[in-house]
């Protein structure tokens, strides 16, 4: 069992994360000062350095954060999936909604994880690489399943439809929030849904 201790830190880290988040996502990296994030947290400017030892420590830790919550998201969509007899295809979309569903809830997460995905040289670089490739590799698998139980062609290049699904669902899902906020979960689902089954062309 964790310590009370340790479950005050995670819950200091976790206000840090939200308060990061939501300035940086406002103002920009560089223009967002410790000093902020601290009063937005509500704690000392000396817990922010008691936890990170700076901004950029900060920023890479709540990419690695943000970006796990999602895999687990993703994963645990998957598992239950299979769990209900379901085939890969279909745990494929619930992955979709899984991944709707975190954008959905966190937004400013989304938008500072998909800008900085573009950026180049910046410090965190690496650290982003690292944590996209762990959200693509829980859908490459099931793509790898689904391709070994017959599912899907053996043509399709996995790495890269593995990496289109997850840019579609993060595309669609930023621009559900910023132009299309009045439609539902269950529409963007669905519309991605038709794509996944390859209906599109009306077949």
């Amino acid at each position: 069992m964790e310590s009370s201790g340790t479950t005050r830190r995670q819950a200091t880290r976790q206000k840090l994360y939200e308060a990061a988040v939501t300035l940086i996502a406002e103002k920009g990296f560089s223009a967002t000062t410790v000093d902020e994030i601290a009063e937005r947290a509500g704690v000392a400017k000396g817990t922010v350095y008691y936890n990170f030892k700076s901004k950029t420590e900060l920023f890479e830790e709540l990419l690695r954060h943000g970006v796990g919550l999602l895999t687990a998201s993703l994963r645990a969509a998957a598992e239950e999936s299979e769990e209900r007899g379901g085939t890969r295809v279909e745990a494929l979309d619930a992955m979709i909604r899984a991944g709707l569903a975190f954008m959905d809830r966190y937004p400013a997460f989304t938008q500072l994880y998909v800008a900085e995905l573009w950026r180049t040289n910046r410090a965190w670089q690496s650290t982003l690489l690292v944590v996209r490739q762990e959200a693509v590799a829980v859908v490459e698998d099931v793509l790898r399943d689904a391709v070994r139980s017959g599912e899907l062609s053996e043509e399709i290049d996995i790495p890269l439809t593995a990496a289109a699904l997850v840019g579609m669902v993060l595309v669609a899902a930023l621009d559900w929030q910023a132009f299309q906020p009045e439609r539902s979960i269950d529409e963007v689902h669905s519309a991605l849904s038709l794509l996944l089954h390859g209906r599109v062309s009306g077949h």
